[in-house]
């Protein structure tokens, strides 16, 4: 095992650089963390939408996996967009097999406009074989009534989500608000089986979000490779994705992605007069 931090990203990958391994690998290196990635899908994206998406044959998937691991080693891991069965059973499979440790799970499953991403075998994967090995998951409002079969309209409802969906194996529920409820902007809802948290952010108005689950997944997989206990890690994720979301940007003609470097721009710009 590696003594510099590794963290690995199992998702897809997003040309349009907003979201996926590209919002990943950003929010590892910005922790300081190594990243490394097993590529699922490639999506033909940009910020006004998916135009197409190719998945990766599952043994592939694997075999990125076994690769990082035999060599490298990994501290942490964050599973994103998995696509299908066939590539849930084989991710799940090398998890277990490989004994990667400090897993947090995205199930990608709807997208923040509420459209479905995978199939009714892939969510039956997901909820048999991935979340059970999961240290924490993390699904959006849609994902959360999903998994919960409960729906939600308000904080007392994500907590009575989080508590079924905590039935399902994971150590850990961090039931997300996001942009699905206005009055929950900002709100997630942490349930450990013990603790139940209800963790507030500022409300930022911008409509530049795109990538914020992953980031948010991918900054709590660093801070989990980093050596933090699971709850700090999910405010240090929380805080940062936060100030990420201050810094988006606009791009393209649709939803721009969230500052993953934060204020380095301003930095750089203030660098530079002082240089002149």
């Amino acid at each position: 095992m590696s003594e510099v931090p590794v963290a690995l990203t199992i998702a897809g990958s997003d040309s349009g650089g907003g979201a996926g391994i590209q919002a990943d690998l950003r929010t590892f290196a910005f922790h300081r963390v190594h990243g490394t990635s097993a590529i699922t899908c490639v999506t033909a994206q940009n910020t006004l939408g998916v135009d197409r998406v190719d998945a990766l044959p599952a043994a592939a998937v694997a075999a990125q996996c076994q690769s990082v691991v035999r060599d490298i080693g990994v501290h942490a891991a964050k599973t994103g967009m998995l696509l299908n069965d066939e590539i849930m059973v084989a991710v799940a499979e090398e998890i277990e097999t490989l004994s990667i440790p400090n897993l947090v799970v995205d199930p990608v499953m709807v997208s923040r406009t509420g459209a479905r991403l995978i199939d009714d075998d892939a969510i039956a994967v997901l909820c048999e074989s991935l979340i059970s090995q999961a240290t924490i998951v993390t699904p959006n409002h849609y994902e959360a009534q999903l998994l919960s079969e409960w729906g939600i309209d308000g904080v007392e409802d994500m907590k009575r989500a989080a508590e079924k969906i905590y039935e399902l194996g994971a150590s850990a529920v961090l039931v997300k608000g996001g942009g699905m409820l206005k009055e929950c902007w900002g709100t997630d809802v942490w349930f450990d089986g013990d603790r139940m948290k209800v963790l507030k952010a500022d409300r930022i108005e911008t409509k530049n979000t795109h990538g914020t689950g992953c980031t948010l997944s991918a900054a709590i997989a660093a801070n989990l490779a980093l050596g933090k206990p699971l709850f700090k890690a999910v405010q240090a994720a929380k805080d940062y994705t936060t100030e990420a979301i201050r810094h988006s940007f606009d791009l393209g003609e649709g939803q721009g992605p969230i500052g993953h470097f934060l204020g380095l721009d301003q930095r750089k710009s203030h660098s530079s007069k002082k240089h002149h």
